[in-house]
């Protein structure tokens, strides 16, 4: 039993951390995106290759988020 309880409030923080990255790329998307007036479409080639860069990996952290959330509640259901 302890062991589950120490894989839980592992999944939890790592949750945690995850989250924390993936708002960190988000604010820096924002800011591109405000710095270049609103939309890609005023973006440099070199600011719309990073914004394209940072979109991947938000998409990669909100993928792993999904995944990390079907498996607390799974992991809570059989709690």
């Amino acid at each position: 039993m302890g062991d589950d309880s120490n894989d839980t409030l592992h999944d939890v923080e790592t949750y945690r951390k995850t989250v924390l990255l993936y708002e960190a790329v988000q604010k820096k998307i924002n800011e591109l995106i405000t710095t270049s007036g609103g939309g890609t479409e005023q973006m440099s080639p070199e600011d719309r290759s990073r914004y394209r860069e940072l979109a991947r990996q938000r998409d990669e952290l909100q993928n792993e988020l999904r995944v990390m959330e079907q498996r607390l509640l799974i992991d809570d259901d059989q709690a």
